[in-house]
């Protein structure tokens, strides 16, 4: 019986297999044939190891920055970075996390279904990212095991119908329906760059920064791999600068010349965040058709919420002028840290694009090329004090090299972790209950108003169709009258 349980126990408690598992239970319910449900499976369960295989990759990258950035300026310097922080989660909450992702996604539908709020998540990644997030929290808060999936696998339901919810009213500037959502962990982040658009945009019609042209020979910016590469080589050459050749190649490169050491370690961190990404496409690939596919039979009208690129092409200018607006706001409030002495949140090349970019096209939608700017540099800000913020709330995994970067980490981690603080895992569960509370009540408030919107056009339609008809009969009786008089 014990050789039964510890096979148990180690199926169930690697993270690629329980993916590779909801990949199989996905794709059988949709019907599929023997042959499609065993490609589907080993693709996700491989594509599952290769995301981990990169994470594995840039924190080897990020350590020694870690150890270079401290000597440099005596602080402590924080890279915000997902596949990073999350490989590190996963050597202690990677059951948890994976089973939170899966139950998360199941109350996601049923929320979907019965709520106003129809958005379906299907940025698998990034679901899974802030899945281990949740686990930490729930866990440094003391729940059981069991409690962590329970409670874990309810917020991260909430959170995938919210944070889109909060990003749409914006999304329909940009792409002009209400078909498509943005599902993605800087929502909260992209949403404030709407709000600050709409703040600053001014009197009158505001200029699109697709009137602006950007040269040809910038057009490198727009590859991930290259300009991860050359920002973190920048910011590598500069600390290291700091730090001092010697200390590099005394303490870190075991005597390799240091500017040499310092541009691999960039390029080796582009090269993990590459490998992670095509990790990434690989279980999307196979994941979302599956939950997809279940989400069209039993949710209706549903909203898929996608990752970010979805919004790039309606506004390619406003993607490279948001990443950069977005990064010096990352480095202004860097500045700012160093003023205060606190830990330093070093501007992370990844989410300042993904984010950023995304800030800018709906910045731009929302109040134009000054939208665009300063609602991706409000997006920038938030995405460094955020992490910083959040950082005693992971615990122990706070205190590594790395932490979470988007805004919504932030500011539902925080919401978390400030119910613990004040009221322990009570304090928690009774938040999950209120804010399951509100959705149903918005839901049923708003479906009524709904209704009677619906109810008044209907009258106001017939009223017209009423009189139009009296006018009509009233236009036949006069040409009646009129020609027995004739």
């Amino acid at each position: 019986m014990d050789a039964v349980l510890d096979v148990f126990l180690d199926i169930f408690t690697q993270p690629a297999v329980i993916v590779a598992l909801i990949a199989l239970i996905g794709l059988a319910v949709q019907g599929k044939g023997f042959s499609d449900v065993l490609k589907g499976t080993v693709r996700t369960l491989v594509g599952f190891l290769v995301l981990a295989a990169g994470a594995g990759v840039v924190v080897g990258s990020l350590d020694p920055f870690g150890v270079m950035f401290q000597a440099a300026f005596d602080v402590q310097g924080v890279v915000p970075n997902n596949e990073a922080i999350v490989a590190q989660v996963l050597l202690d909450y990677g059951a948890a996390a994976a089973l939170i992702f899966f139950f998360g996604m199941v109350v996601n539908i049923f929320l979907a279904a019965t709520t106003r709020f129809k958005y379906v998540y299907l940025s698998g990644h990034v679901a899974f990212y802030i899945a281990a997030m949740f686990a930490v929290i729930f866990g440094a808060a003391g729940f059981e095991p069991w409690a962590v999936i329970l409670w874990g696998s309810i917020a991260q339901g909430i959170y995938m119908v919210v944070s889109p919810a909060l990003v749409q009213p914006f999304m329909r500037k940009v792409t002009g329906t209400d078909d498509v959502a943005l599902g993605h962990t800087g929502g909260t982040g992209i949403a404030l760059s709407g709000l600050v658009a709409l703040a600053t945009r001014g009197k009158g019609t505001s200029k699109s920064t697709e009137d602006l042209n950007f040269p040809k020979g910038l057009g490198f910016l727009r590859d991930t791999t290259v300009i991860v590469a050359i920002s973190m080589a920048i910011i590598y050459v500069i600390v290291g600068l700091f730090a001092g050749a010697d200390y590099i190649e005394t303490e870190l490169s075991d005597g390799q010349n240091f500017i040499v050491f310092l541009l691999l370690q960039a390029a080796t961190f582009s090269a993990g965040v590459f490998i992670i990404l095509a990790g990434v496409r690989v279980v999307l690939a196979e994941i979302v058709p599956a939950f997809k596919g279940i989400s069209e039979k039993l949710v209706k009208n549903a909203k898929p919420a996608l990752d970010v690129p979805i919004v790039f092409t309606f506004a390619p200018n406003a993607v490279l002028i948001g990443f950069l607006s977005s990064f010096v706001g990352g480095i202004v409030a860097m500045l700012a840290m160093v003023g205060m002495g606190t830990t330093i949140i070093v501007p992370g090349v990844v989410a300042h694009f993904m984010t950023g970019a995304a800030s800018g096209v709906i910045g731009n939608a929302a109040g134009g090329r000054r939208g665009a700017v300063l609602g991706a540099f409000a997006n920038g800000v938030a995405i460094s004090f955020l992490p910083l913020l959040l950082l005693p709330v992971l615990g122990e995994v706070g205190l590594a090299n790395s932490t979470f970067s988007d805004a919504d980490y932030g500011v539902f981690g925080l919401l978390l972790g400030g119910l613990s603080i004040a009221g322990g895992q009570i304090a928690i569960v009774v938040g999950l209950f209120v804010a399951l509370a509100i959705l149903y009540t918005l839901t049923l408030v708003l479906g009524r108003r709904d209704r009677a919107k619906l109810r008044a056009e209907v009258a106001d339609i017939d009223e017209s169709a009423q009189l139009g008809s009296a006018t009509a009969s009233a236009g036949a009786s006069t040409s009646t009258g009129s020609g027995s008089r004739r």
